[in-house]
């Protein structure tokens, strides 16, 4: 059962932010090839005008990436929807996302009833970030970490989604993954990535599945205020 959202009525919105261009972008992702029917409910439920700077409200429920600051971006909804479906593929129960970044990504997963571990390594998006998930009455819990360790101290996750690309898959995600869990993430360098999917077999070993050329920002380490 999709989980309530509490919204004040400023916060829905109108015109371009309305339900019926919600609607329509999940009519996009349907014809995208989005087939699951849980996540594109999830993308119409969730008012991703609330996750981006006001000045670009009206080109929310475009199907692009929009920048949220810090050289970083709130995810195309068609790769956030794709990524939320390859997840649930084996009927996760907690998850984990390495870079929180506007928090839409963890809400989305967050609507589908999952347990929801965020890490994010700035930390004024991370505050924008919490502020807004509280807003939405949504029990995600995060912290400000360098995403690339992880959070070892909740795992095993049962899927973990990674929303930045490094050039190969980080080791310590892979060793925080439970048996059978699934990892998807951008793979690459700035100049060509691919979404991969990872499942962990039972005696450790790894199945690892290309999805999609994805652009992603890149996956750093350390922290910052």
């Amino acid at each position: 059962m999709t989980p309530r959202l509490r919204l004040q009525p400023e916060a829905v919105g109108m015109g371009m932010t309305s339900q019926r261009v919600r609607d329509r972008l999940v009519e996009r992702l349907r014809e995208a090839g989005i087939a699951d029917e849980r996540v594109l409910n999830a993308i119409r439920t969730l008012p991703r005008h609330l996750f981006v700077d006001e000045a670009l409200a009206t080109r929310a429920y475009e199907d692009t990436a929009l920048p949220i600051g810090h050289s970083q971006t709130i995810s195309q909804p068609w790769v956030v929807a794709r990524m939320t479906e390859v997840l649930l593929e084996n009927s996760p129960k907690k998850v984990l996302e390495i870079g929180t970044g506007s928090g839409y990504q963890a809400a989305v997963l967050a609507i589908l009833g999952l347990e929801v571990y965020t890490v994010e390594r700035i930390g004024d998006l991370l505050r924008q970030a919490r502020k807004r998930l509280r807003q939405l009455g949504l029990n995600v819990r995060s912290k400000h970490d360098d995403g690339r360790i992880g959070w070892a101290e909740h795992g095993p996750y049962d899927g973990i989604i990674v929303t930045a690309a490094a050039p190969a898959l980080v080791p310590v995600l892979v060793e925080q993954l439970a048996v059978g869990g699934q990892l998807v993430a951008p793979v690459g360098g700035s100049g060509s990535q691919s979404l991969v999917r990872l499942v962990k077999r039972e005696d450790g070993s790894v199945e690892e599945t290309t999805l999609a050329p994805v652009v992603f920002v890149p996956l750093l380490s350390g922290t910052l205020d």
